[in-house]
Order: structure tokens, then sequence, then C-alpha cells
């Protein structure tokens, strides 16, 4: 039986997902039409059937990186610290399984690199990304599971970095999957209320 015919959208999706694979390993510099076809066993005029241009080609990478990330965000529904603790789960796995997400958001190289619209939406993104733990933080803080001793802004970055850190693991994925939850743990341990902490003393946002 021959290989099953892919649809134009799956096909995009992989051409995404390699490229991104390359501005992971090589930088965005040697994303070429020529490099992603050798990536993904195409032919350059293949490539074009599904992109215009290059420029069309790295618009649909920064849709791509929108759909990752967007996937990562649980139900709004769900109390504040465990909203965060998935949070944390999802992204830091989704981001692991395409570090050139990393690359494209916290290089200005690479976000010059792409198109106008491109850098704005994946600057949206990391807004939106801050807006959310700090939401989640001020909410915990609210309820009393989570420290109220610092300032919630304070907090956010340490949250931010940690997702990087576990993201970046060269761990295998069983590997890193112990060291995501033992990381976690002691990283909500970190947040959570101690039991002396003064609550007269939290700083936020108005």
């Amino acid at each position: 039986m021959g290989e099953i015919r892919r649809t134009s959208e799956d096909r995009q999706v992989e051409l995404t997902d390699a490229a991104l694979h390359i501005i992971a390993t090589r930088g965005i510099a040697a994303l070429s039409t020529r490099s992603l076809a050798a990536q993904v066993g195409l032919s350059t005029g293949a490539i074009f059937r599904h992109f215009a241009s290059i420029e069309a080609l790295l618009e649909a990478v920064v849709a791509r990186v929108e759909v990752v990330l967007e996937a990562t965000y649980p139900p709004p529904t769900l109390p504040a610290v465990e909203r965060l603790e998935r949070f944390i789960k999802a992204r830091s796995a989704a981001v692991g399984n395409h570090l050139g997400i990393l690359r494209l958001v916290l290089s200005e190289q690479f976000l010059l690199a792409l198109p106008r619209s491109g850098s704005t939406r994946l600057a949206t993104c990391v807004q939106k990304t801050r807006a959310f733990v700090l939401e989640c933080v001020l909410e915990g803080q609210d309820a009393g599971e989570l420290r109220a001793d610092l300032p919630a802004e304070t907090l956010v970055p340490i949250i931010m970095g940690t997702v990087q850190m576990l993201a970046l693991s060269p761990s295998k994925a069983r590997q890193r999957d112990a060291e995501a939850r033992a990381v976690l743990g002691s990283l909500l341990a970190l947040l959570r209320s101690p039991s002396i902490a003064p609550t007269s003393n939290r700083k936020s946002s108005p």
C-alpha cells in the first residue's frame, strides 16, 4: 500500500514545525525554502505549493506558535493554583518540543527578522502569558493559597523563568517529566503561603 496522502493543512503544520526546528538548531538565518525542503524530504517546488514566499512561511510559523501556546492555557474555571500548575506543565512541555519558539520570542534579532505583524503577534503572546501568570498569583494570594509577603509582580518572572528552564532541559522525555515534577513541586512549595507569612505587606497592581 502506498503512503497515505496528507492534507494540505497537515503538510503546512509539518513544514512550520520543521521550520521551528531549523530556527532552534541553526538560527533563523538558516531558514530557507532549500533548507526546509531538505529537512522534510521535499523539493523546493513542493514547498512553494504550500507557501508562496518565505515571508508567508514565517507568518505561518508565527501562527503555529500562537496555536501551540494557546493550547497550554488551562480552563479558566479551575482554582488559581491548579491553573498555574497545569500551565507550567503544559507550557514547558510544549515549548520543550518546539524550542524554536523560545529562540523567536527571546531573541530581538529573530524578532527583527520576522514580518512586522509577526513580531507584534509574538509580543502579544508574551504579554498574554505574563498577564495570565500574574492573574493566577494574585488570585492565589487573595485565596490565601500563595504567599502574600512578596509582590505578585516579582513572582511572575520566577515562574516564567522556571518554564523556560524546564523547556530547555536536555534530559530524555521520561527523565524530563520526573525533573519537571520535582522542580514544579519545589516551586509551588516556595510559592505556597507560609503559616507565619504576614498578609498586610502584600503589594500588587492597582
